[in-house]
C-alpha cells in the first residue's frame, strides 16, 4: 500500500494536472513573464503551485516547502519540493510533453517522489525503501550493460549557455556508442522514463532541485543511480546530473568526463 504522503502528493498532483489540462487550449490568452533569458513561467505555473501547496498544507501544516514560483517558505527538516509545470515551454507552444513533479526531502535525501503526467494520465510514486510504480505497477530501469547500444536523454541548458559547448561535446562522445539521444523538454519525465525503462540513462547540466528531486529517488527506487558528473552519489547542488542504471550511468561518466570543463568535473 502506498504510504499516507505518497497518497496525498498524488491527488495534489492530480488536482494540479487537471488544472492544466483545462487550460491547454487556452494557451494565447495567458499571462506569461520571462523570469531570466528564456526562463519562462505562466500563469497557470503559479496556480497549479498554489494549489499543491494548499492541499500538502492542509495534510502537513509543520513542513517546510520550495515551490519553483513561489520559493521557500517554512523552516522544518521535512522539506516539499514542488514543479508544477515542468515542460512550461512545451506546454505554452502546445507540445504534448509535460508533468507535475513533487518530491519531499528530509534533509538533502528525497524520501517520497510522484510525477504525474496529466496527457497520459500516467503517476510515477516511490518512496524511500518501497521501490518505484507507475500507475500502481512496479517498475525498474533497463537491464542495458553499459553505454553502447543506449537511448539517452538529455536537456540544453538555456539558463546557463556557458556549459553548451561541453553538453555538445558530451554528446558527440556518447554517440559514438549509443543508439540515439532524446532531448524531450521536461527532465522530471525523462527522470521517470529512465526509471520504467523506457530511456536507459540521462544526462543534463545546470538543473534545479525541483527539476531533479523526485525524479532521481524515482531512478534509485528502479534500481537504478543518479549521481554528478564526476560520479559522486547524491542530489548535486550544481544540478549537473547523470541517472540511469547502474551500468549505464557509470558508462556515461565515464565517457564524458574528457570533455568536461574544470567548472562541470568539480561539481
Amino acid at each position: 500500500m502506498p504510504r499516507p504522503a505518497i497518497n496525498v502528493a498524488v491527488r495534489a498532483a492530480r488536482a494540479a494536472g487537471n488544472l492544466i489540462v483545462r487550460n491547454i487550449n487556452r494557451v494565447e490568452g495567458l499571462a506569461v513573464l520571462e523570469k531570466e533569458r528564456m526562463d519562462f513561467v505562466s500563469e497557470v505555473d503559479r496556480m497549479a503551485e498554489q494549489l499543491i501547496i494548499r492541499d500538502l498544507k492542509r495534510a502537513y501544516p509543520g513542513h517546510a516547502f520550495i515551490g519553483e514560483e513561489t520559493g521557500e517558505t517554512g523552516k522544518s527538516r521535512q522539506t516539499w519540493v514542488i514543479d508544477p509545470l515542468d515542460g512550461t515551454h512545451n506546454f505554452l507552444r502546445g507540445f504534448p510533453h509535460f508533468c507535475v513533479s513533487i518530491a519531499m526531502l528530509e534533509g538533502n535525501e528525497p524520501v517520497y517522489g510522484v510525477i504525474y503526467d496529466p496527457l497520459r494520465d500516467e503517476t510515477f510514486t516511490a518512496s524511500k525503501g518501497d521501490g518505484a510504480f507507475l500507475n500502481e505497477r512496479r517498475i525498474r530501469v533497463s537491464a542495458r550493460e553499459g553505454v553502447a547500444g543506449a537511448l539517452l536523454a538529455t536537456g540544453f541548458p538555456y539558463r546557463q549557455r556557458r556549459h553548451l559547448g561541453a553538453q555538445i561535446d558530451m554528446t558527440r562522445a556518447l554517440l559514438a556508442s549509443a543508439e540515439d539521444v532524446r532531448r524531450t523538454g521536461s527532465a522530471a519525465l525523462d527522470l521517470a522514463y529512465v526509471a520504467c525503462g523506457r530511456i536507459d540513462g540521462y544526462y543534463e547540466t545546470g538543473l534545479k532541485l525541483w527539476d531533479m528531486a523526485a525524479g532521481c529517488l524515482i531512478v534509485r527506487e528502479a534500481g537504478g543511480r543518479y549521481c554528478d558528473m564526476a560520479g559522486r552519489d547524491g542530489l548535486p547542488e550544481s544540478g549537473n546530473l547523470v541517472a540511469g542504471g547502474h551500468k549505464v550511468a557509470f558508462g556515461i561518466v565515464e565517457t564524458i568526463q574528457p570533455v568536461l570543463t574544470p567548472e562541470l568535473l568539480a561539481g
